[in-house]
């Protein structure tokens, strides 16, 4: 299990990632907004995927219709991965999203800015 500093800096960036990829990639087809470590997800039906950072479990969680995931940090494939399923995070969202919208969804990881020296 990750070490709680370990895992916020990783959960807090990767759903900034999911946020800019959204953002970027899928303006117009949906509203996300990332507040306090959740990720929300709205349709203009108003429908909602949720994703968010479970600091006690060191888990992503994702809700989707109807279907919950919970991801774990997987340091061997450098990837947050479901527990029960063995899906990956963004392949998962990708999927829910594509039966969602119709139409198949890829979301390209945004590059991680290198720190300041």
């Amino acid at each position: 299990m990750l070490r709680e500093e370990d895992y916020l800096a990783r959960a807090g960036e990767e759903l900034r990632l999911l946020m800019q990829a959204l953002d970027e990639q899928l303006e117009g087809a949906l509203d996300a907004e990332l507040e306090s470590d959740i990720l929300t997800i709205e349709f203009s039906e108003g429908s909602r995927y949720v994703i968010n950072s479970h600091r006690a479990a060191r888990q992503i969680w994702m809700a989707a219709e109807r279907t919950a995931w919970h991801f774990d940090w997987d340091g061997d494939r450098g990837a947050w991965v479901a527990t029960k399923s063995g899906d990956e995070l963004w392949s998962a969202l990708e999927k829910a999203l594509s039966s969602k919208l119709g139409a198949q969804t890829r979301l390209r990881r945004p590059a991680i800015a290198a720190p300041d020296r």
